[in-house]
Formats: C-alpha cells, structure tokens, sequence
C-alpha cells in the first residue's frame, strides 16, 4: 500500500510561505488550500459589492475600508481563510500595514463570501462555523446560482440568518441604511 503524505504547516509557516507565484493560499487544518482563480461572474460581484460599501462608507463619513480578497482571518491555530471582502476598522489598516502578510489575529466588522459551485460546503457550514468562532458580528454569503443573498449576524455565539432573493431589500446591521435589492447583485 502506498500512503501519500501531506505536509502540514504551523501558522507560522503558512505566514512566511510562498511558491513563487501569485497564487493565494487557505490554511485548513495545517494544510495549504489552493483559492480557485474566480469566475467572470464571481469577480463582477465582487467588484459591485465593493462598489456598493465603499460608497456607504463614504457616505456615512466612517473610518472604515473594504478590502478585496487581500486580507486573512486566522479562524483556529492552524486555520486562515481569505474572504473575498472583509469590512476594516482604522486601527486593523494601521495592524495590517505592519505586517509581512495580512492575516488577522481579530475579527473584521464584516465577511463577505461568494460561493463558486466546487466548495458551496466551504462557504455554507465550513466557514460559518469558523466565523462565527472568532467571533465576526456580520457574514454573507452570495450565492450566483441561487441568486440568493444570506446574511448573518452573530448573537450570542451563534449566527441567525436572513435570506434574500428577488426584489427583497437586504438588511445589515453594519450598514442599516444600506438600499439595495438582492436581484442587483446578480443584474451586472
């Protein structure tokens, strides 16, 4: 019997790794999880919802910045996940601007997933459990397929969620004057 063996990484290890490309890495478990290059669709999205929140901070004057799919959370000891946008206070762009690579050890205001048809698990029961570990007040999860917005925000542990599809006008608590419809997000 052959046995395949897989190096498993420390946090440490998985913070100073690189394999020479640009490729970007998730740490699962003290293994490196390749992130799938995103669809046309997923990166359309992607730029909306950051469209859409740039323009909410600014329009509420709040010292906030949303980062593209640039900054990552540890979620356990041997855990980070790269969302694809995450909502910063000031003082965690002061932290990040320190580090070699940004990973948080703190929860972001707001996770922000987009599911891609091979790891819906990832973003639905994976992730959720993990964000909701460290603790992060406010996750969606946009799902292109469904055409469906979930939103959750944590009490007391664990998060409840809101789904939105259609002409249902999402609600945030991070941005509660927040006036979008879900269909806009699939409409680009």
């Amino acid at each position: 019997m052959v046995q395949s063996l897989t190096k498993t990484y420390s946090f440490d290890e998985y913070l100073s790794f690189s394999d020479g490309t640009d490729n970007k890495y998730e740490l699962v478990n003290g293994e490196l999880v390749l992130m799938p290059t995103a669809s046309g669709f997923h990166a359309l999205i992607l730029v909306f919802i950051y469209d859409l929140l740039k323009k909410e901070i600014e329009r509420l004057k709040l010292d906030y910045k949303p980062m593209p799919g640039t900054v990552g959370v540890r979620t356990a000891e041997n855990k980070s996940r790269i969302p694809d946008l995450v909502i910063l206070s000031s003082e965690q762009c002061q932290e990040i601007r320190q580090m070699k690579t940004a990973v948080l050890d703190n929860a972001p205001m707001l996770a922000v997933e987009i599911v891609s048809a091979n790891n819906k698990q990832d973003d639905y029961r994976y992730k959720r459990s993990e964000y909701a570990v460290r603790e992060i007040p406010e996750y969606w999860i946009i799902d292109p397929e469904l055409e469906k917005i979930s939103i959750l925000i944590l009490v007391d542990g664990f998060y409840e969620v809101t789904e939105y599809q259609q002409n249902d006008l999402i609600k945030s608590t991070l941005f509660p004057d927040l006036m979008v419809k879900a269909n806009d997000f699939f409409a680009i």
